[in-house]
């Protein structure tokens, strides 16, 4: 009950977070948002802990636990940020859909023949939803590159993680990650233009409030709980809703389009994924054999 309680909150509210990072990015530099949104969140997770009375991260993990918040917070999720002042909301979440095929190139035990169709059909989608005949890429090409090396980067420093964190320590964790991203932010913004780039909105505060709280120390943690207790086939799948959610949200609040060409590319896009995480049944042997 627990892990599908998890798996909602990764799809549901990850899929939100599109949406609250196109409106911080109003006001907000992308590594000002990455160090804002995680130094408050992993204070938050070790206060959490030290509540619940959790035992400490374990020394062994902690270079471990400090590169992957480098990599999925402090470049992954900077990433995602700085590429939606390129991409509408909607579409990078498409597009973040495809992190299950590289899970899948990666950890590379049942890589089928139906594995390979689907990673073909997906990146078809891709295709479809990014590339017009005669005119070229639909989009900025920095941000769809940008997306793409951020999706790679989260595939890589989960699996990177999953081998070799050993502890259990729930919200301890997650607060190592967050503060080891959210510094290396904060390190980021002396060279990228500080922290806020147009005056402070209210609307960009309450963006990056909903994003410390729900996006980083909630999900975060689910994620996190999620990524140790199901493999990561059928842990990522959360990806394939987060589109649902940030699509929806961006058509409806932002005006961002949504044409025949990126429902078309997202239906290919999921038809590839199920192909890659939801295997043939094999048929069931006979319990006899017939004399």
């Amino acid at each position: 009950m627990m892990a599908w309680l998890a798996y909602a909150v990764c799809a549901l509210v990850w899929g939100s977070t599109y949406f609250g990072i196109a409106l911080g990015i109003e006001s907000f530099t992308p590594f000002g948002m990455v160090a804002t949104r995680y130094l408050s969140a992993g204070l938050l997770a070790l206060l959490v802990a030290r509540l619940r009375r959790e035992s400490l991260p374990l020394r062994r993990d902690l270079p471990h636990l400090m590169l992957q918040g480098f990599l999925l917070l402090g470049i992954s999720n900077a990433l995602v940020t700085w590429a939606e002042g390129r991409v509408p909301s909607g579409l990078t979440a498409v597009l973040c859909s495809t992190t299950p095929f590289f899970y899948a190139l990666l950890n590379r035990e049942g890589l089928t023949r139906r594995t390979v169709l689907g990673l073909s059909i997906g990146f078809s989608g891709v295709a479809v939803l990014t590339w017009k005949p005669g005119q070229g890429l639909m989009m900025s090409p920095i941000g769809f590159a940008a997306i793409v090396l951020a999706t790679f980067l989260w595939a890589f420093g989960t699996l990177y993680a999953r081998k070799r964190v050993q502890g259990k320590s729930l919200f301890g964790n997650v607060g190592v990650q967050m503060l080891t991203g959210g510094a290396f932010g904060l390190l980021m913004t002396r060279f990228t233009g500080g922290f806020l780039h147009a005056q402070l909105s209210t609307k960009a505060l309450l963006a990056v409030a909903f994003l410390t709280i729900f996006g980083s120390l909630i999900t975060q943690t689910a994620f996190n709980y999620l990524a140790r207790v199901w493999p990561p086939t059928k842990m990522s799948t959360y990806a394939f809703l987060n589109p649902v959610v940030a699509v929806l949200l961006g058509g409806l609040f932002l005006r961002e389009p949504f044409t025949l060409r990126v429902a078309l590319g997202m239906l290919v896009i999921l038809a590839g994924v199920a192909l890659v995480q939801f295997p043939a049944k094999k048929p069931a042997e006979p319990c006899c054999a017939e004399e």
